[in-house]
Parts: structure tokens; sequence; C-alpha cells
């Protein structure tokens, strides 16, 4: 593949704490401000010039396609160029995150990004600009941290003033933030996992972005605007009775 890269929207999840929701629905297709989680992803990366695009699935994975392929030539989405990887068809269940994007990568350019469909973050902007410097930085990873919600007091990284992730231990009185899920990756990030995970290999993230940023290899920066990890159907219904200032749908 060449041009402006890929991008992958992680939306193989079962949304456990969103039921009895995602009993019937996945939880990227529930809507925001009347526009399923994830075309607001859709929507940006295509403003950026990220066009081609890769989504797992597990969990009613069937109602993801069929969502996409039901859009009207007019829509603007239908300038995606929507590749899939159904994990749950393939092995019967989700391959957890790094398994998952493990699966993924021979649809992935050599530089990509990757984010949750479950995150709501209306005012993100997925930059060529950004994605150039990210390319050209000899770093493994690009992360966003945001400051820490409610629900994840502790966070999850540390960020030093020279733009490194740092993976704090447990007696660190460092500041942590929490990991939006936005990230930009190179493939060689993964290589320690089988080559297109072809045996459907369980692996979850964190361990691996901990390993690289023991190496310095993990950089990141703090976005401040709205962040919404929307896990639970008050944290849904929070953000359908509160007006957007991002851009417009």
């Amino acid at each position: 593949m060449s041009g402006g890269g890929t991008a992958m929207i992680l939306a193989a999840g079962r949304g456990e704490r969103m039921r009895p929701l995602t009993d019937s629905t996945p939880k990227p297709l529930l809507k925001v401000r009347g526009k399923p989680l994830i075309e607001w992803h859709t929507d940006a990366l295509a403003r950026g010039g990220f066009t081609r695009l890769v989504i797992n699935t597990d969990w009613l994975g069937a109602q993801i396609t069929s969502h996409f392929d039901a859009r009207p030539p007019e829509n603007r989405r239908s300038m995606l160029s929507i590749s899939y990887s159904h994990e749950g068809l393939d092995f019967g269940s989700a391959l957890e995150t790094a398994g998952g994007i493990a699966r993924a990568l021979p649809l992935l350019d050599d530089v990509f990004w990757v984010l949750a469909g479950d995150v709501f973050v209306p005012g993100f902007e997925f930059t060529q600009a950004v994605f150039e410097r990210f390319a050209a930085s000899g770093k493994l990873v690009h992360l966003w941290l945001v400051p820490n919600p409610p629900h994840n007091p502790r966070g999850d990284f540390g960020l030093d003033e020279n733009g490194l992730a740092l993976n704090l231990p447990a007696t660190s009185t460092l500041p942590r933030l929490t990991f939006s899920t936005i990230a930009l990756y190179r493939k060689a990030f993964f290589d320690s996992l089988p080559a297109g995970n072809p045996h459907g290999l369980k692996a979850p993230l964190a361990p691996l972005l901990r390993r690289a940023m023991d190496n310095q290899q993990v950089s990141a920066e703090l976005y401040t605007q709205a962040w919404t990890d929307v896990g639970t159907p008050a944290r849904l219904d929070e953000l359908n009775q509160t007006p957007t200032a991002g851009p417009n749908p």
C-alpha cells in the first residue's frame, strides 16, 4: 500500500459493562449525538486523508460490516476503503489488543494509526504532518495520553519532559496519565508476535508497550481536549446530554 497511510479501529470487544445495550448492538455502533461512535472516527480519519481502514470484529461483527456496506454512494464515508479482520469468524473469539493488531498487520502499512472504536474524541485531528513526523522519528510507537478520568485515577504511563512515555514502577510517586487508545505504530513493534498471527494467539498490548518504553522506543504527548472512554451506559447518557464542541458530523 502507498499514499497517506492506513488506520485500524479496534471493534472486537464484547462491551460487558455496556450491557444490556450491547446485547443486541456492538459498542462501536452505539450512537453519540445521533451518530455511531465508530463514525466519529471514520469521519475524522477521512478529513485527515487516511481513507484506507482496517476494522477488527468479533461480537456481532456482521452488524459492523453491514453498517458500512449500507452507506449510500453520496455519503462521504463511501470514500473509505475498508478491510476487515474477522477474529470471531476465524478463531471463535477476540484476540485481545496486540493479538488483534498482529492479526491485521498484513492489511496495514509499515506505519499506521490505531484507536479503539468505543472512545469519543470529537476534536482529534489525524493529520499527515503528525503521521510523517512519527514516521521520521525512528520510534516504534507514539501515544496520545489524557488526564486521568474518574474511573482510572492512577493512570497508565508517565511522560517525561522530552516526550518519552515512561513505564513507571508501582512504587513511583511520579504522575501517570491515561492512554487514550490513540496511537501511531510501526510494524516492527509487533515483531515478538507471529507474523500475521495465523494461529490466533491472544496477546495484551500493555506488556509490549512497557517493554518498548524501557528501551526508550515510545514517544507520547498530552491531549487535553474532550475524550471519553464510553464504557458504561451512564457515560453514554452523559455524552448524549452534552452538546459537542468538536467538528460537525
